[in-house]
């Protein structure tokens, strides 16, 4: 399996899956759940909506609607906003859930971003190294190309020295 950090927006990615950095309600607001939500149309929104809550470190799948994917895996790293912040524990199990959710649907390529950082409130660099562990951990029958997405300049460095340290 190929695992690569890179920069840009993730919903402008073309993948098999696309991985939204969600809440535990799957409510999509700002961040990576926002431009998915403004680059895929109304219909994500309301079917992750249908699909919540979930647990924390859990995912719901949804079609990805004008997104260029099959899916978008929504991994529920932190819990609904207001109500804490992500931890060690949710941040790997929404990442390898993820991985998971994919791999079983057949995927064969999927984008994910780090999750539960940002407005979730956990470091960015132990947030990667943790993802990052857990994609080189992971053991696919179909992923074959894992794409680990940062948006700034600033955050791609970041995800990349953890990533290589992890």
């Amino acid at each position: 399996m190929e695992f690569e950090v890179i920069r840009g927006d993730i919903a402008g990615q073309s993948a098999d899956a696309l991985v939204n950095a969600a809440g535990t309600s799957l409510k999509m607001g700002s961040g990576v759940a926002g431009a998915l939500r403004r680059a895929a149309g109304v219909g994500l929104n309301e079917e992750a909506m249908s699909k919540g809550p979930v647990e924390l470190g859990a995912v719901a799948v949804t079609d990805a609607y004008d997104l260029d994917a099959e899916y978008v895996i929504h991994a529920a790293a932190m819990p609904h906003y207001g109500d804490g912040q992500a931890t060690e524990a949710s941040v790997r199990d929404a990442a390898r859930n993820a991985l998971s959710a994919a791999d079983e649907r057949g995927c064969e390529s999927i984008v994910i971003p780090a999750l539960g950082c940002g407005v979730a409130g956990f470091a960015l660099r132990e947030g990667a190294g943790i993802i990052a562990e857990e994609i080189r951990a992971f053991e696919p029958e179909s992923l074959r190309d894992v794409r680990f997405i940062a948006y700034s300049e600033e955050e791609f460095e970041t995800v990349r020295a953890a990533a290589k340290s992890a």
